[in-house]
């Protein structure tokens, strides 16, 4: 078969191994994007040194690899584009569609979100002090039709909402780096966990500001611990046990609601890839999240002797 246009990714910050959770979202966009006959690419966000690890990329790709996950063009690594970051922030300061803002979080949070310099008002002054840069949103409604969830509808409101795309610390925020790389690499899908839902609208606006159209939008829903937490490393969640690939991808097809035969968990990990590429169903994903605990209890964690 042909290629077809469909491009898609799966973009991990490396603040440390891949868990449970992080595997069932890159296999989620790893199908969808075999099951189009597309590219899946892979980009490492390592945009905040203070929070990464140096071991933790090299776990994350010898994580993918184990499990069969591979990167159809080169890795990207965001640490490597400071410099069309910068020129994105050119070109939204210039186009009057971001500025520099002075105001710190306990000033933003003492006057609920209004910025009490007025740095809004002032996009074209010269800003001597530590600050950042936002986007400056258009208040209003976003609609959109997310593949999985349907019609959603998001408000935002300027000032209040204006994301930040260069934190005073002189670090390149997710908001701005993401769209920058999707636009750069040509992204047609993005198929992410639900708590990034919330950041859609705004992002949509950001795409329109460098004069590109959005994604479409899958949001999977999150993978919980028995505390209803999302399993991260804030919630100490367990790395990945990369010597047992066909248990980890067999409970992480059940929990996107896939059903595969336990007699797969005697095969290799690329006939179960295949497996689940040729039954892929999306209308079987669930549409709330699941906890890990209670998935690995009715799946497999090793084969059957």
């Amino acid at each position: 078969m042909a290629p077809s246009g469909y491009r898609g990714r799966f973009a991990p910050s490396p603040t440390g191994p891949l868990h449970f959770g992080s595997l069932v979202t890159a296999l989620a966009s790893w199908l969808e994007a075999r099951s189009a006959n597309g590219c899946w690419l892979v980009r490492i966000e390592d945009l905040d040194p203070l929070r990464e690890p140096p071991e933790a990329t090299g776990q994350i790709l010898r994580s993918l690899e184990s499990h069969g996950l591979h990167s159809d063009e080169p890795i990207r690594f965001q640490s490597d584009r400071h410099a069309a970051y910068q020129h994105a922030i050119q070109q939204l300061l210039a186009q009057g569609n971001a500025y520099r803002c002075r105001c710190s979080r306990k000033q933003l949070q003492a006057n609920q979100g209004r910025h009490p310099n007025h740095c809004r008002n002032q996009p074209h002054a010269v800003v001597q002090e530590e600050h950042a840069i936002r986007f400056a949103l258009n208040s209003g409604q976003r609609i959109w039709q997310d593949q999985l969830l349907g019609r959603q509808c998001q408000q935002v409101e300027a000032e209040l909402d204006d994301p930040v795309l260069l934190r005073k610390e002189g670090f390149f925020a997710y908001q701005l780096a993401v769209v920058v790389d999707d636009i750069d690499q040509g992204i047609t899908h993005v198929v992410r966990g639900s708590d990034l839902l919330a950041m859609t609208a705004q992002q949509e606006q950001i795409y329109q500001a460098l004069g590109a159209p959005p994604p479409q939008w899958l949001h999977i829903p999150v993978i919980t611990n028995a505390q209803g937490q999302k399993l991260s490393k804030q919630s100490h969640a367990p790395a990945l046990d990369d010597q047992q690939p066909v248990a980890n991808l067999m409970n992480a097809l059940y929990a996107l609601g896939q059903a595969p035969g336990r007699n797969l968990a005697r095969a290799r990990v690329n006939d179960i890839l295949d497996w689940a590429v040729a039954h892929w169903q999306r209308g079987s994903l669930p549409l709330t999240s699941r906890q890990a605990h209670g998935i690995t209890d009715q799946t497999l964690s090793a084969p059957d002797p």
